[in-house]
């Protein structure tokens, strides 16, 4: 067998297509390997516009595509596309290879294989490897992204999770919409507006989704997005992520901490030195000598050690229990913060009393949790993810490439698209 026909049948040309040249350039490092239609082509080809038999118009120029290294060498496909006219319409049109991948510049095989290594690594350690610009590989990844993403279907969309994702400093901010479900990014887009609904309903709808068929929608307490929920999703209950909670009534007790060490005195701003780390964990993590510290602290009664049991009284509430049960235990969580802030001077407690305020203001999509079960989990480990992706890319060069790449990694999209 000649290499110019092992290289055919490894390529799986068909009866369409021949391997007329197959060489290798030392100085290059490169295999070439030259390939044009035979005369089969033409007997089964039809126009693409009314499927009427077409003939051989002319031939483009020499072209070129990146196929799969052949050893240790890269390889590349050349040819002379046919270009057919549809003898009915008289229509041309180039004919398209059936090596060809979306991006024009690469082979499927090679797209494929590209595929894979973007999804373990930045893109431009990607290009490294791979021996390519990374202009190059993000104009094939916005290729197959774009066209897998045109045919993602979103009918079975009823459970959204929506939150903000920092993009760099100076507050610019992409919102993303997940089905929390399938567990997939459907909709990712600037700004974290009220608008920002507005056009995740349009892509929503533009993909068989419904939004009526919305029951649940899973958010932090963006005024801005439970606008953008009532105007656009009259059946969706908003449910109010307990990470958020807690992340709010822990600043609180951040807050605590901080006033209490400016209006404590010297014995109290020392024994509070350096414990903001103490705080922020639970009783069950700390270590032997983190335990022995915070039992010293506590036993100055000071109002930060009553604001640390504050957030875990109210973390053990979400442990367990139904609505009714939660309900009734919020509820006199609240109260007794406002009795126990009423006997600490300088308003010491007042942080606890606004988590309070805010629990109360939100009553109904927080105790919603216990009905549905939802969390925004899910976009919460989107934000570590790409924010150590960022860190490995130094960044994105503008909010599209970070979208594409949410799309990419986290949309279950069906890649690659050839």
């Amino acid at each position: 067998m000649t290499p110019e026909k092992l290289f055919h049948e490894l390529l799986g040309l068909g009866l369409n297509w021949e391997v007329i040249e197959s060489r290798f350039d030392r100085e290059k490092g490169t295999v070439f390997l030259e390939i044009r239609e035979t005369a089969r082509l033409w007997e089964s080809a039809r126009c693409p516009q009314d499927g009427g038999l077409v003939f051989c118009y002319d031939h483009t120029e020499m072209l070129t595509w990146r196929h799969l290294n052949v050893f240790q060498y890269h390889c590349e496909i050349t040819c002379r596309l046919p270009r057919g006219k549809c003898r009915q319409c008289g229509h041309l049109f180039r004919v398209r290879p059936p090596w060809e991948g979306l991006s024009l510049h690469f082979s499927k095989e090679f797209e494929a294989f590209a595929l894979v290594l973007l999804r373990e690594m930045p893109v431009s350690r990607a290009a490294e490897i791979l021996g390519e610009h990374d202009t190059r590989l993000w104009r094939m990844l916005f290729a197959h992204v774009d066209a897998a993403y045109a045919e993602a279907d979103f009918s079975n969309v009823c459970c959204v999770g929506v939150d903000e994702m920092n993009v760099r400093k100076g507050h610019q901010y992409i919102s993303v919409f997940a089905d929390l479900l399938r567990k997939a990014v459907i909709f990712a887009v600037e700004g974290k507006d009220k608008a920002t609904w507005e056009k995740f309903i349009r892509a929503l709808e533009e993909h068989n989704g419904h939004r009526q068929a919305i029951t649940q929608v899973s958010m932090d307490m963006s005024q801005a997005y439970q606008s953008g929920v009532a105007e656009h999703c009259r059946n969706a209950q908003v449910v109010f992520d307990p990470f958020h909670v807690a992340k709010n009534v822990g600043e609180a007790v951040d807050q605590v901490r901080r006033s209490e060490i400016q209006l404590g005195g010297y014995q109290v701003a020392e024994a509070l030195r350096q414990s903001q780390w103490l705080w922020r964990k639970n009783p069950e993590n700390l270590s032997e000598w983190e335990q022995k510290r915070l039992a010293k602290i506590k036993d100055k009664s000071l109002g930060t050690a009553k604001a640390y049991q504050m957030r875990l009284v109210l973390q053990d509430i979400y442990r367990g229990g139904d609505e009714v049960q939660a309900g009734h235990r919020l509820r006199v969580w609240c109260r007794w913060v406002r009795w126990v802030a009423r006997h600490y001077q300088y308003n010491l407690l007042r942080p606890m009393v606004k988590a309070a305020q805010m629990v109360e203001n939100h009553f109904k999509g927080i105790l919603a949790h216990w009905k549905w079960r939802v969390t925004n989990a899910f976009m919460e480990g989107l934000n570590s993810v790409f924010s150590a992706t960022k860190r490995k890319a130094r960044g994105y060069r503008s909010p599209v490439y970070l979208i594409t790449m949410l799309y990419f990694v986290a949309g279950k999209l069906r890649l690659p698209q050839t």
